[in-house]
């Protein structure tokens, strides 16, 4: 019996508990509820602004002479006199003597001439008389006709003498002016091979020059920048002049900046099967002008050729691509859209885009590392560059 009431106690203050707690659930004051709000992500933008723009192709090369010319002896000698301006590196000016070898020996050779041409002149003269004196004698029967003929033999013997006479005298006396070497143009030496006392035989090199009012420059081009120029394929010779493009070459030196202007003349004629480029030629034709330093051979300079023009185009940091083809705008309720889109070619740190954006609209700039298409984002405007 005993055990009976204290299981009932035990039930009676287990539902107790139940119906107090219970009523402070039930009387418990309700929490406040809070409205998750939308925080935007400030970014950067840039208007799209299309316009007309130039592909300049950029490639480099090494100056070279357009002009270069082995100087050889055409006549045998000794070294008399050598110009202080044929070292290495001097100036020349067209015609300027650069060189004498002795010609005694050369001078003789011209006396004797015009002394073979004074015999043979004196040797013709007689068998013209003689000739006209047998003509009148047979005219007149005293006599014979085979005489007149062995005069007329002999008159055009002697003739054909004082021709071979004139010609021997006047290859003696080029022989003789060619003792002196000129300068066959206006340039500078590459290097010297002769000197004073030496006996030099004919077609000895004397001397290494190149011109120095035109130079060229050789820059390889790959195909891809091909098609930003109007260089026809299997051009020969040189290109058209409505089709030169202009280049402009740059270099630091000395720690200064120069620059000059030129124009593309021309491709050769094979393409590299190494490299698969093509080489075109940049020529500077007025490089003595008093406005800028002459362009020195051999130095290696950067070009930037002028090609086609283009409109429409959308140019923007390289930075704004993601997956190599996409771009990020931003629509009308100010959120992010992946936008696909065409490029036309990287240049350095920009991107030209020729399809998939129109005027007006907002590119993302700031590098977010996670994006939700149609995240909300507050745009801060940039100037255009």
């Amino acid at each position: 019996m005993g055990n009976l009431i204290k299981g009932a106690m035990t039930i009676a203050v287990l539902l107790f508990a139940v119906v107090v707690a219970y009523g402070l659930v039930a009387t418990a004051p309700q929490p406040e509820k809070v409205e998750l709000q939308d925080v935007a992500t400030s970014i950067r933008t840039l208007t799209i602004a299309k316009q007309q723009i130039r592909l300049n192709i950029r490639s480099q090369g090494s100056v070279t002479p357009r002009t270069e010319t082995t100087l050889v002896a055409e006549v045998a000698g000794r070294v008399e006199w050598i110009s202080a301006n044929l070292v290495s590196g001097g100036y020349f000016n067209q015609g300027e003597l650069l060189l004498r070898l002795d010609g005694q020996d050369l001078q003789a050779n011209v006396e004797r001439s015009i002394a073979s041409l004074a015999r043979a002149l004196a040797e013709a003269e007689h068998s013209a008389f003689e000739f006209n004196r047998l003509a009148e004698l047979v005219k007149n029967k005293l006599t014979s006709q085979s005489s007149v003929e062995a005069a007329l033999r002999v008159k055009r013997v002697s003739d054909a003498v004082v021709r071979e006479s004139k010609v021997a005298l006047k290859q003696a006396e080029r022989d003789y002016q060619r003792t002196e070497i000129r300068a066959p143009y206006d340039g500078l030496v590459r290097s010297k091979h002769v000197d004073v006392g030496q006996y030099i035989a004919r077609s000895k090199t004397i001397a290494q020059i190149y011109s120095s009012d035109s130079i060229e420059v050789r820059i390889p081009l790959a195909d891809s920048q091909l098609s930003f120029l109007n260089l026809p394929l299997g051009q020969r010779g040189e290109l058209p002049a409505e089709l030169q493009a202009d280049v402009t070459l740059s270099t630091h030196y000395g720690g200064q900046y120069y620059e000059w202007q030129g124009k593309l003349v021309r491709t050769e004629a094979e393409i590299d099967t190494r490299t698969r480029m093509l080489n075109a030629v940049v020529r500077v034709e007025d490089n003595l002008n008093d406005e800028q330093p002459p362009l020195p051979v051999g130095l290696f300079v950067h070009a930037s050729i002028a090609g086609k023009l283009v409109d429409d185009i959308a140019v923007l940091p390289r930075a704004v691509i993601r997956n190599q083809t996409q771009v990020l705008v931003v629509d009308h309720e100010n959120r992010l859209r992946y936008r696909d889109i065409e490029i036309l070619r990287f240049d350095r740190d920009e991107v030209y885009i020729n399809a998939g954006l129109k005027n007006g609209e907002l590119v993302n700039l700031s590098p977010i590392q996670t994006v939700i298409d149609g995240m909300h984002i507050k745009p801060v405007h940039q100037a255009n560059r």
